[in-house]
């Protein structure tokens, strides 16, 4: 059947994915490159292609009717340029106009990875069937984007939602966004790295001085460990109690690799979102995990191009 599959890419700050995609979000072909995110501008390029490469030379590409890029952010659909924060080596980079040329002139949409996951999250996940979600991503960065009156709202650049650059801090220390105490500075699984360290905290025998090691270190117990968690749930139910007070969500979705942290993250976080969420409207804003996994960003990139297809996400 023509034109019933979408090409979906989702590039991030540690890797740059794409896929083929069918109507009930189903990859049926994926690839994946890391991502060369300090080397220059054409390693970048470069490795979109190599994605792209892969997935026109599939026999499926002839169904394919459009594709759908969700970008660390920020991005500007309206300019189809990319700028993430994480990646230097790209500011205002057309990313729309190279891919549109290596797909032969497919429609294409642009959003940034946040509002890329919500879509996912509102098709497939833990936000399906509600009207008004916020829905995050909290792994290498921090980012989230909005449902509201049952569609995504990607805003008009596409970065809506951004909630790992909401100040959580007015005094707290420089983001690479160039404002200061972002959640994202707090709450990434990079930040929870770095505080544990400082705070104290030395990697076990596996010497795993990630975000994962000092979750299994929280979970045995050790107390820097827990506060570095701690001081992350914090931030984000702060974060996310301004998002409910400002729009009223009734959801917020979280996903990401601090995310399989599990009760270590989702506890406290329940905790402090009872000190954070008071005025009546919020007080019963639900906090669920995310469902949909690491390929959120090709689903809900993939969501997106539907639409430009004539086939919303179901």
């Amino acid at each position: 059947m023509l034109n019933d599959l979408v090409a979906a890419l989702d590039i991030g700050g540690t890797k740059i994915a794409g896929a083929l995609v069918d109507s009930g979000g189903r990859l049926l072909a994926r690839t994946q490159r890391p991502t060369p995110a300090k080397e220059s501008a054409e390693a970048m390029s470069a490795a979109v292609d190599d994605v792209l490469r892969e997935l026109t030379a599939t026999d499926a590409w002839e169904r394919v009717g459009a594709v759908g890029i969700g970008s660390a952010g920020p991005v500007d659909a309206k300019a189809g340029t990319v700028s993430p924060v994480n990646i230097p080596v790209w500011r205002e980079h057309p990313l729309v106009a190279d891919v549109r040329e290596r797909t032969g002139g497919l429609p294409l949409s642009l959003i940034g990875d946040g509002p890329a996951i919500a879509a996912a999250e509102h098709w497939q996940g833990a936000a399906r069937g509600r009207a008004d979600a916020l829905c995050m991503v909290v792994s290498t960065g921090v980012g989230g984007g909005l449902i509201l009156d049952g569609a995504l709202h990607p805003g008009p650049t596409g970065n809506a939602g951004h909630i790992g650059h909401i100040s959580v801090d007015v005094d707290g220390e420089l983001c690479p966004c160039g404002s200061h105490g972002c959640v994202e500075t707090i709450a990434s699984g990079t930040n929870i790295a770095r505080h544990a360290l400082t705070s104290g905290w030395q990697p076990g025998p596996d010497q795993d001085a990630t975000a994962a090691g000092v979750a299994a270190a929280a979970r045995a117990g050790d107390a820097a460990a827990r506060a570095a968690y701690d001081r992350a749930a914090r931030a984000l139910a702060a974060a996310i109690a301004a998002t409910a007070t400002l729009v009223e969500i009734e959801i917020a979705v979280i996903g990401g690799g601090v995310a399989h942290a599990g009760d270590v993250l989702f506890t406290p976080l329940r905790q402090e979102l009872q000190r954070y969420a008071t005025l009546p409207y919020v007080r019963g804003l639900e906090i669920a995990p995310a469902t949909t996994g690491t390929d959120a960003g090709l689903v809900g990139a993939a969501a997106e191009a539907r639409k430009l297809i004539g086939a919303g996400a179901a």
